[in-house]
């Protein structure tokens, strides 16, 4: 299974672990196997919430007080020497190590030395392992999300009022992409950033997927101007197209950019290592830009997990300073490439199936080209003469009686 998390409106430990509970993880359960830990007594409260219009969880861990100041190497030996599964150590170690990481570096200390504030309280505690539980639950083995809101403001802290995004969120954000919102107030807090950056496998537009489920988690917050959710998507991935009333049909990502500055002779290169690295079809469309230039329109198609490598090309190749992606649904005739020997010789074609259940026959270029040289012909004769003899054999084929 594989997990999309929607931030739409950013992403906190109380949230994501609201969303799976609202996937239907039983808090029972999650309670019970997090008790392993030597965190003292603590309950999960869970109470359903409506964000405009929008039926959520929302989950608040209340715990008994006298949380002691805990280092990154106290929770690292923690975990360590729990009876968590290997997978739930894993990705809990793999989220506090990055905390502890952004921390070294936001206060300039070394890694053992960091200690946990807020992060190492004890409801962190339990959304960072209680969502690592999950994930655990529910077989998730991929996990992508979308770029991550950032509001603006001040938030109070044991080191007093820090701006926002706090200085820890943005340490464990490097690489990831974000964009502002005109929210006052903190939309993705440093357990949300380190969960996505630990665990994701990437960050943009949903992956294909046959969704199965979907879960709300409520943020403490009530916004006016948007719902303050986190949507978690879970669901098979789609690796190959699914078939639907006789057609083939997948998603597809498309990547474009127009380009006005650069010498024509690249474009050859460029096309051959878009394909060679996964591209499903490359095109150039002439256009005009600003200004009246002639420019081109590039767009790709390819599958998600090609997506960051050819966008990776596009700007080591190309004089391009910006890409456009967004994703698309391919309805597709089912096809098949065969060898028939006809007549006049063999021939690679095409079988494309309609969805009435006749037979369209495609002749391959090479093979058209092969009999025009060999013929002395025409290449749009050879391409008759093929299509011509397929065709004949097919109903021959049908009309044999059948023993």
């Amino acid at each position: 299974m594989q997990a999309y998390f929607d931030c739409f409106s950013g992403i906190s430990g109380d949230m994501a672990l609201g969303a799976f509970i609202d996937l239907g993880i039983a808090v029972d359960r999650l309670q019970q196997d997090l008790s392993r830990l030597p965190i003292g007594p603590f309950d999960i409260a869970i109470s359903s919430v409506e964000r405009h219009g929008i039926h959520a969880r929302y989950c608040q861990v209340n715990d008994g007080g006298g949380d002691p100041l805990r280092h990154y190497r106290d929770i690292r030996d923690m975990i360590a020497a729990s009876f968590l599964p290997d997978s739930v150590k894993a990705a809990s170690q793999s989220i506090f190590r990055k905390i502890a990481e952004a921390e070294a570096h936001v206060h300039g200390c070394a890694l053992d030395e960091v200690h946990f504030h807020e992060v190492g309280a004890l409801d962190s505690i339990v959304d960072i392992v209680g969502c690592a539980l999950c994930l655990h639950y529910l077989d998730i083995t991929a996990i992508t999300a979308s770029a991550l809101p950032q509001g603006h403001g001040f938030v109070d802290c044991q080191h007093g009022k820090l701006p926002l995004p706090a200085p820890a969120t943005l340490a464990l954000l490097k690489d990831t992409p974000v964009y502002g919102m005109a929210v006052e107030g903190e939309l993705v807090t440093p357990t949300g950033a380190a969960i996505l950056s630990a665990l994701s496998d990437g960050f943009g537009p949903m992956p294909p997927m046959k969704i199965t489920a979907v879960g709300y988690g409520a943020g403490r917050r009530v916004y006016d101007t948007h719902p303050n959710l986190l949507r978690v998507v879970i669901g098979e991935p789609l690796r190959s197209p699914t078939r639907e009333a006789g057609y083939l049909s997948d998603t597809v990502c498309v990547l474009e950019t127009t380009i006005d500055d650069m010498n024509p002779e690249i474009f050859g290169y460029l096309m051959e290592a878009l394909f060679s690295n996964g591209a499903l079809d490359v095109y150039w469309v002439p256009i005009y830009m600003k200004k009246n230039r002639p420019g081109t329109l590039i767009q790709v198609l390819c599958h998600a997990p090609q997506t960051d490598l050819l966008r990776d090309i596009l700007f080591k190749e190309t004089t391009t300073i910006g890409l456009r992606v967004s994703t698309a649904q391919r309805w597709m005739l089912p096809r098949e490439t065969v060898t028939l020997e006809l007549p006049s010789g063999p021939a690679d074609l095409k079988r494309v199936s309609m969805p009435d259940g006749a037979v369209r026959w495609v002749p391959e270029y090479e093979s058209c080209r092969r009999w025009a040289q060999e013929r002395g012909i025409p290449i749009r004769q050879a391409y008759e003469l093929i299509t011509a003899e397929a065709a004949a054999l097919q109903s021959e084929s049908a009309e044999a009686p059948t023993r």
